[in-house]
Order: structure tokens, then C-alpha cells, then sequence
């Protein structure tokens, strides 16, 4: 495989563009939207820049990185010479849905279709293709240029060779492939997002402030963040997106989100892409301060 197709050029699809062109493969960053492509290269662009200053990588790197990216706003004219085609849009079904049945119309009969997806359930995705032995998760994680996991999901009809391609594959972008089954989120999630949600409930309940609830993870857990702050690190609308995945697939109550995390989601306080979820987020400071809400 060398030809890279990546569907959705936010925070994950830049990110995933950024590790394949790295790696050497020549990449298609593909959105309908001109303008979030223009920033997408951009944020690749300023990222590679750290990784000099670091003095991580060359400027000739950096440089060579940045010529393997092509954009395009047309799925036909991106799709067309793709060996592997990731989708990373939006954590939604009935889009997903969607994309893949047009990737599936518009890519190679050898192409691998894949989902960075972190919860949806890979056999119902490839149920819209003509090729469910070569559809397949690979659910990286953010940021994805420094994070190393990559959770490889088969689906019912994945394929062995399909699953050792992307194995293989995802070990030469520098990352560490999991082999895991198609479950309701998967292995990070199902363990990560009752994780988070207990500790919402625990702040609906009055046990403890998000200050409070964090310190005793970090300190007491040895997390390098609170799931408080985590949560809204992923997005609170992700968070709230994969616990409903969770509870219809499972039929299990242990996975119903809590009502104040239903609440914020409504309200518009979905953490640090709105700017205000558990704690205020200023645009270029670091320091974490409580939510009025909460304070």
C-alpha cells in the first residue's frame, strides 16, 4: 500500500494525514469543506514544526512531509488511486453509513476500507459495502502524531489478510496495533467512558467538586489527567455519543450517561472545542479553571 485516502480533515483526519505522510505514503486529505483543508495543512505544517524545534525531525522532513499531502473537497478524484481509505469524520452512524457506501462505489476493488472510529460497530459499517472482508477499524488515538496505540478492529467478515495488512501497516507508522473484536466500544472505550461517567455521576451526586474528583485520579490513580478533564479534552458530545452506543448495544444500565453530562451536551458546553464544559478553556493558556457552574 502507498496511496492514502483520509475522509474528514479535522482534529483526527489532519492527524492521521500527518503520521502516513510522515511515514512516506503519499497522502489524500479528503473534506467537502475547502476551508477546513486549508487549516487541516496548516495544523500539520505547525506540528511538524515542533518536531524541529525538537529537534525530532529535519526541515527537509518537514519540508518532504507536507509535498506527500494532496487535499481535494471530491471523494471521486480522491478515492480513485487509494490503496487503503481511512474514514475520520464526525462519531455519527447514519453519516458513517453514508461515506462508507460511497467509498465503497468510488475505491479500487482492492482497496481497504477503514474507520477511525471509537465505538460504532464495525460489522454494521461494512454491512453497506460489497466488501466486508476488506473493511476494518483502525481506531487511533488523539493526538495522534505523539499518541502510539492504534486499536485494530475486525469485523464479523474481516478478513485474515485484511487484518494483517493493517497490523503490519500501523506497526510502520511507529504505532503499537491491538488486535481487538467488533464489541460496543471496543476495548478504550468500554473500559474509558464508564470511567468518565462515574465520575460525572460522582459530581451529580455532590460527592466531591471536579477539582477534587480530578486530584484523587492523577494523585491517587497515577493518571496524567483527571476524567474530568479528559472528557472534555475528547469533546463531552463524543463522550455522550459513545455511552449511547455503549448502552443500546449492551442493553445494560451501568452504561446509561448521566443526566448532568445529557444536560451540558444540550446546553452547548461540550469542553474544549466550545471553550466551557467541567473547566473554562482560554484559547492559548493552560491553566484549567472551574466551570462558574461548578465553582
Amino acid at each position: 500500500m502507498k496511496n492514502i485516502a483520509v475522509i474528514g480533515a479535522g482534529t483526527m483526519g489532519n492527524g492521521i494525514a500527518h503520521v502516513f505522510a510522515q511515514a512516506a505514503f503519499e497522502v489524500t486529505l479528503i473534506d467537502i469543506n475547502a476551508a477546513v483543508l486549508e487549516k487541516a495543512v496548516a495544523r500539520i505544517d505547525k506540528n511538524l514544526g515542533r518536531q524541529v524545534t525538537k529537534g525530532r525531525l529535519s526541515e527537509e522532513d518537514q519540508k518532504a512531509t507536507l509535498a506527500r499531502i494532496q487535499t481535494t473537497t471530491s471523494m471521486e478524484e480522491g478515492l480513485k488511486n487509494a490503496d487503503l481509505v481511512v474514514e475520520a469524520a464526525t462519531e455519527n452512524t447514519a453519516l458513517k453509513l453514508k461515506i462508507f457506501t460511497e467509498m465503497d462505489q468510488l475505491s479500487g476493488p482492492d482497496a481497504i476500507l477503514a474507520s477511525n472510529t471509537s465505538s460504532i460497530s464495525i460489522t454494521k459499517i461494512a454491512a453497506v459495502t460489497q466488501r466486508p472482508d476488506k473493511v476494518i477499524g483502525m481506531h487511533f488515538m488523539n493526538p495522534v502524531p505523539i499518541m502510539k496505540l492504534v486499536e485494530v478492529i475486525r469485523g464479523y467478515a474481516t478478513s485474515d489478510e485484511t487484518t494483517n495488512k493493517i497490523m503490519d501497516l500501523s506497526s510502520k507508522l511507529g504505532k503499537v496495533p491491538v488486535e481487538v473484536n467488533d464489541y460496543p466500544g471496543f476495548v478504550a472505550n468500554r473500559i474509558l467512558m464508564p470511567m468518565i461517567n462515574e465520575a460525572i455521576y460522582t459530581l451529580f451526586e455532590g460527592v466531591a467538586g471536579v477539582n477534587e474528583i480530578d486530584t484523587v485520579m492523577k494523585l491517587g490513580m497515577a493518571h496524567p489527567m483527571g476524567p474530568l478533564q479528559l472528557a472534555d479534552f475528547i469533546g463531552l458530545d463524543v463522550c455522550l455519543a459513545i455511552l449511547r452506543v455503549l448502552h443500546d448495544g449492551m442493553g445494560n444500565p451501568k452504561y446509561a450517561p448521566c443526566p448532568l453530562l445529557v444536560n451540558m451536551v444540550a446546553a452547548g458546553k461540550l469542553g474544549m472545542k466550545s471553550g466551557e464544559g467541567f473547566y473554562v478553556h482560554t484559547r492559548g493558556s493552560k491553566e484549567l479553571v472551574v466551570s462558574a457552574s461548578f465553582s
